[in-house]
């Protein structure tokens, strides 16, 4: 192939790019769409207030009425949701720790507290007992109740669903706590 040859190639493609760059700029003047000052509507959100406060491992939200969402909840209900926290944990009398500790008689048990489970820092740390309000917060989304915890669980979004594992939880006990 000769030089000509080749500088013709060339200017084939420098005039499509020309050609396309100059279209779009002779459309843009043709088709010229005067962009509104302000929306064509307002959509008013309410900001939710939430009071938080941070300290070293926690953060508390707004208290619920723990005792209302209790009454969400069923046996059934978090036998079944539980089916997902079981991968992880053991939930019988006697039951082994497997990648989570055993969650027998959880509810009222000090946080951290399996003797032979090794827990992360942050909830080793952590100078709460699992109660249903603590139970409730750190089901939402564990990563976030407690910074630095293990488990890498996403959380129980719903509330029924939450309600009921908790209770879930406080069955299997050798003592039940009464509900809230």
């Amino acid at each position: 192939m000769d030089s000509f040859e080749l500088n013709k190639i060339i200017a084939a493609v420098l005039m499509v790019a020309l050609l396309i760059i100059g279209i779009s700029k002779l459309s843009d003047v043709i088709f010229y769409v005067e962009k509104p000052k302000s929306p064509g509507y307002a959509v008013d959100v309410a900001q939710a207030v939430t009071t938080s406060t941070q300290s070293n491992l926690e953060i508390t939200e707004d208290k619920i009425d723990i005792a209302a969402l209790m009454t969400m909840g069923d046996l059934s209900t978090g036998e079944k949701v539980f089916k997902k926290c079981a991968a992880c944990h053991s939930i019988v009398k006697g039951g082994k720790n497997n990648i989570g500790p055993a969650l027998y008689n959880v509810v009222g048990r000090k946080v951290g507290a399996v003797d032979d489970y090794k827990y992360s820092k942050a909830l080793s740390g952590y100078e709460k007992k699992w109660t249903f309000e603590e139970l409730n917060g750190y089901l939402i989304k564990p990563a976030k109740w407690i910074k630095g915890t293990k488990m890498a669980f996403a959380g129980l979004r719903k509330e029924k669903d939450r309600a009921s594992v908790i209770l879930y939880l406080n069955e299997n006990s050798d003592n039940p706590l009464p509900l809230p």
